[in-house]
């Protein structure tokens, strides 16, 4: 059998051979090579039939190779560039950052809404909606993956695109304003949708605000948890103003969406239709624990080839469970690792929340950074983050009326110490 793993599911890779890679990961990897010239000056491919050894040897992509080399890099011709997106023929987006400096992305037209719908179609919740019309807010950061993200502050019926209102006009829940609220949860009202897309950051301050209204929206069905990590707390907050079904749905501007589950089940399933995903073992001594490389599938303008996305992802019995970038996992002295879902299990049943952020100030010290309605007891609090985080660690917990998000945009929820 093949050394290379594969998230994917057995029907999506087809018959594994001992020597040649399947043939739908081999049609991909010459499709790939086609549409894309980077790939033969980066490795050339002999034209027999791909080897596991072969395919091993062709080198990972990272983001910052594709920072470096620009999206140019991509196509044969700079001026195909150009002609596509004055044609409408491409579009583009731009990524936070959040590692290796801003990436534009450059995607053919249409390529978002079709992957997309076979991300809902790979979801049991979700896949009502893949095929019909329906009613949808998206409440992220502006600029978020998909294109008709608003720029500028538009009015209301011009940020209704196919049955999707984009309720959000500016970055930092935190810093909105009462009136903002007030356009946001009115447009929400207005809409009655059966879907709510959006960072979990901002869907909890949402939630919020729907409850200090007094506000309920029926209507909603779904809730994705989308764009950022979503801890424990934003679903329960959520939870209680919109009780709907929540959908974990993760993936990148550059990449798509890759994997589609139940929120906090642990059952997330690969995109099949939208990426092939390698699982390459992070650390010896954790079991189950993989580094995620994604060749993308059926895609025209800057394809994908072993992309390493820098997340870090557990299987279980049930599917997987994303962890989260590699950069925001603490390991403690003993070795073993900690991440939000050892955050969230640590906070006391009777805490609750908007958002919180722990980071690490010292190598024994951390604060606890909350936003909440209500000052809580912090001695429980304290000890119970001490106790998780191990080795005589000492927490202190401070109730906030905001929390920043990074230069990026995004939120974080766990900050080793020394990670940007």
């Amino acid at each position: 059998m093949p050394e290379v793993l594969f998230a994917n599911s057995k029907s999506a890779l087809g018959s594994v051979l001992a020597e040649c890679i399947p043939t739908a990961l081999e049609a991909e990897i010459r499709h790939i090579y086609k549409a894309s010239p980077l790939y033969e000056k980066r490795f050339p491919l002999h034209a027999d039939p791909l080897n596991w050894s072969c395919f091993k040897e062709i080198p990972l992509l990272s983001k910052r190779e594709i920072v470096e080399r620009g999206h140019y890099a991509f196509f044969t011709d700079h001026l195909e560039v150009e002609r596509g997106l004055e044609q409408k023929k491409l579009e583009y987006e731009s990524t936070s950052g959040t590692t290796s400096g801003p990436m534009t992305v450059i995607m053919e037209e249409g390529w978002w809404t079709a992957q997309t719908q076979r991300a809902y179609r790979a979801s049991s919740i979700l896949r009502p909606y893949a095929d019909r019309p329906y009613r949808k807010c998206v409440l992220a950061p502006v600029g978020c993956s998909s294109n008709l993200c608003p720029y500028e502050d538009h009015p209301f019926p011009n940020r209704y695109f196919d049955g999707t209102v984009y309720l959000n006009l500016s970055s930092d829940p935190f810093a909105f304003p009462e009136s903002e609220w007030d356009r946001i949860v009115v447009e929400l009202q207005a809409t009655q949708p059966e879907v709510i897309e959006g960072e979990p950051v901002y869907l909890s301050l949402l939630a919020r605000a729907a409850q200090k209204r007094g506000v309920k929206v029926p209507s909603v069905k779904v809730v994705i948890l989308t764009y950022g990590k979503a801890s424990l707390q934003h679903s329960k907050r959520i939870q209680e103003v919109f009780p709907a079904l929540q959908v974990d749905l993760y993936g990148s501007t550059e990449a798509g969406y890759l994997f589609v589950g139940k929120a906090f089940k642990d059952n997330l399933v690969v995109i099949d239709e939208n990426a092939f995903i390698e699982l390459i073992p992070w650390r010896s001594e954790i079991n189950d624990t993989f580094q995620i490389i994604v060749t993308t599938r059926d895609r025209q303008a800057m394809p994908l080839l072993r992309y390493h996305t820098g997340d870090i992802v557990r299987r279980l019995p049930t599917g997987f469970r994303i962890l989260g970038r590699e950069k925001d996992l603490y390991f403690r002295k003993d070795g073993s690792l900690m991440t939000v879902t050892d955050v969230d299990e640590a906070l006391p049943l009777n805490f609750a929340c908007w958002h919180y952020m722990l980071t690490q100030t010292a190598d024994l010290r951390w604060d606890f950074h909350y936003v909440s309605d209500h000052t809580l007891d912090h001695t429980e609090l304290e000890a119970s983050l001490a106790q998780v985080i191990g080795e005589g660690a000492r927490v202190n917990a401070f109730r906030r009326r905001s929390i920043a998000p990074a230069g990026s945009g995004k939120f974080s929820l766990l900050k080793p110490l020394g990670k940007a």
